[in-house]
């Protein structure tokens, strides 16, 4: 469906994309779990209560958050056992709500998900493992979304003079995109094996052969997210401007005619059979490039366009309106992951006349899509903000 920009009734916008995509998913009902998927979804109902003032995106979004923190500040479930970088993401919702209450309760429970990032295991050069038995030694783009943006701004707001922090911080960018960054392509594969052991590592990189759109769409808003709390002074803050400004450069070239991006994104693929243009990825590049504007990392001149045509994509094609006066989200794909059980193979043998990574590529393309996917729904709100407050 093509959206109408806001109307704007007494300096309050309705009827927004943005504000129709919250109340759908109001009425819809969503699971309330720690998963990250959930809380890449909130972040859409941050934007939606900023842009309308409307109380009723806060008390949703805060009964969700309240099912899950007790009142004395314990995280419902929560396994201290447990390291996984997926569910470290809601450190930022919690921080939310405690910039937003003052309640004690949402900064203890941040606090519990800041101790277990000390705790994680890490690679021998001081990367955190994406999870911890199932992927030893790898980091994936993935992981410095759901990590890293929270590590960040704990150190920013309660621990902001503590430079071992933030040099730990700017190590698991540096680590990420010295193993997983293409120089000629500027874009970067899906993850990497320090160990090298991973059935689709490189013998001699560790790197996977791989890039996928959705991670390398997690790392760039990672890095958005990042930079807005980085000290001035700190000689990272430069590296992390330049990963994000020669990638935004390197998303501009691989921009399909269409508007969106493929789902695997090497060049030789774009096209093939069974690879297709995905949703959740476009919406974070196109989110991407116009939050890079605002926030004058992008020059205007050359990135509105794209972004402005990404964004006409998405809301023609994956924006779908319903009898009930919802909307649903489609094309966005349920899953990647870089399992190391060799399942890769699984769909179709590889076959030995074809690429060597065709089989990779079989893995990606028959995962099946999902209707109303919170990780594509919410970086379709961020880029409605964006565009929406242009």
């Amino acid at each position: 469906m093509r959206f109408i920009l806001p109307v704007l009734a007494a300096g309050v916008a309705t009827a927004t994309p943005l504000a129709i995509m919250a109340d759908s998913f109001i009425k819809r009902g969503v699971p309330s779990t720690i998963n990250y998927s959930q809380m890449t979804l909130y972040g859409g109902f941050e934007l939606a209560y900023n842009l309308t003032g409307d109380e009723k995106y806060a008390s949703w979004y805060r009964s969700q958050i309240d099912a899950l923190v007790l009142n004395d500040g314990t995280i419902k479930g929560w396994d201290y056992g447990k390291y996984s970088l997926d569910n470290y993401r809601m450190g930022n919702n919690l921080l939310y709500w405690y910039w937003k209450t003052g309640e004690a309760k949402y900064k203890s429970a941040a606090s519990i998900v800041r101790q277990q990032i000390n705790r994680h295991p890490r690679t021998a050069t001081g990367g955190f493992w994406h999870r911890n038995p199932e992927y030893p030694n790898q980091m994936w783009l993935d992981g410095i979304f759901m990590a890293d943006s929270f590590y960040a701004k704990w150190t920013k707001y309660f621990d902001e003079k503590n430079t071992t922090a933030w040099d730990d911080i700017a190590l698991q960018y540096d680590n990420i995109e010295a193993h997983t960054r293409n120089a000629k392509t500027g874009l970067l594969v899906h993850g990497y094996d320090e160990s090298k052991v991973a059935v689709w590592a490189d013998p001699v990189t560790g790197a996977a052969p791989l890039v996928w759109n959705r991670a390398v769409g997690w790392y760039f808003m990672a890095l958005l997210e990042v930079i807005q709390v980085w000290p001035q002074s700190h000689p990272a803050r430069g590296r992390l401007i330049g990963y994000f400004t020669t990638l935004a450069t390197a998303l501009k070239k691989t921009q399909d005619e269409s508007g969106g991006w493929w789902l695997i994104m090497d060049r030789k693929y774009a096209g093939a059979k069974g690879n297709y243009i995905e949703s959740s990825g476009s919406a974070m590049f196109t989110y991407g490039f116009l939050k890079g504007i605002k926030l004058g990392l992008l020059d205007r001149d050359q990135y509105l366009a794209p972004a402005q045509k990404g964004y006409n994509l998405l809301a023609d094609k994956y924006v779908v309106e319903k009898d009930d006066g919802t909307v649903d989200w489609e094309g966005t794909v349920e899953v990647g992951s870089l399992n190391s059980n060799a399942t890769f193979e699984v769909t179709l043998p590889k076959d030995p006349d074809e690429d060597e990574n065709a089989d990779i590529l079989q893995y990606y393309t028959s995962v099946p899509l999902a209707v109303n996917d919170y990780k594509g729904a919410g970086p379709f709100m961020y880029a409605s903000y964006e565009i929406e407050t242009l």
